[in-house]
């Protein structure tokens, strides 16, 4: 507990101390005020990265053929992306949950059930552009500036293991901050992606093979706290969408919340 307070502490000075600024989203192609700028961001990130990694609760995965993979893809997709100053930074989880999440500046996690689960480097290249996007559009920053920290105190408080319930938490706290993003947010990652993939060399229709996946592994995935809110409808909606970018129209199945028999 005592850890968690003095990294939350150290976290949050860093967040308030700036003053704000008005900057030029790359993602959005809109002007944002922001309260923190990429310095402070990439050591918010850092420093729950760091949490995650030392947790006894969460374990990296000892594959460095996986990890090694994931890197190189992620490389690829970064070099492409609308934001080059980040030094992006890809982990694999040693853990069967079929997910991955983006931190603040550049920090990526994937679990190993989602690479297990994918195919090819086409969809490992999709789940990426997608995290990535959401650090180019810099949704958490924009979320964290909207509650002062508040989840990043749940996160750290989870992942280094102070009190009882711990692995419960864990989960609880990483389904915070994957389901924080608004659908907004996870439409114009989804965009950005489809772009990424493109630039980077890969099948973007790689996105849409993906959310198949991820929507069939929704209807036979026990029942948590944070898949709630992942029901099919929201699912189909954004495989709506991405089939749109790619290729300006969608069939009537694409209208459907439920597969057709």
């Amino acid at each position: 507990m005592k850890n968690a307070v003095i990294v939350f502490m150290f976290t949050l000075g860093i967040f308030l101390s700036g003053c704000a600024t008005q900057e030029y989203n790359t993602a959005t192609g809109k002007e944002d005020i922001m309260f923190v700028g990429t310095d402070k961001e990439v050591n918010i990130g850092k420093n729950i990265a760091q949490s995650i990694e030392k947790s006894k609760e969460i374990k990296l995965d000892p594959d460095p053929l996986m990890t090694e993979r994931v890197s190189e893809v992620g490389q690829k997709i970064a070099s492409v992306s609308d934001r080059k100053e980040v030094k992006y930074t890809f982990r694999v989880i040693d853990k069967d949950d079929v997910n991955a999440f983006a931190l603040p500046g550049g920090y990526v996690f994937i679990f190993k059930g989602l690479v297990d689960k994918i195919s090819t480097d086409d969809e490992l290249a999709a789940v990426i552009a997608h995290e990535i996007a959401h650090v180019v559009a810099r949704h958490s920053i924009k979320r964290l500036q909207g509650s002062i920290g508040y989840d990043i105190l749940r996160i750290l408080m989870a992942v280094t293991g102070a009190g009882r319930g711990d692995a419960g938490r864990i989960d609880s706290a990483f389904g915070q901050l994957i389901m924080s993003y608004s659908r907004e947010d996870e439409a114009l990652a989804d965009k950005l992606a489809v772009k990424y993939l493109k630039e980077a060399g890969y099948d973007p229709w790689a996105v849409v093979s993906l959310l198949k996946k991820l929507q069939e592994s929704d209807k036979t995935a026990p029942i948590r706290p944070y898949t709630n809110y992942r029901s099919h409808p929201y699912v189909a909606d954004r495989i709506r969408m991405v089939k749109q970018e790619l290729a300006g129209e969608v069939d009537f199945n694409d209208y459907m919340n439920k597969a057709i028999e």
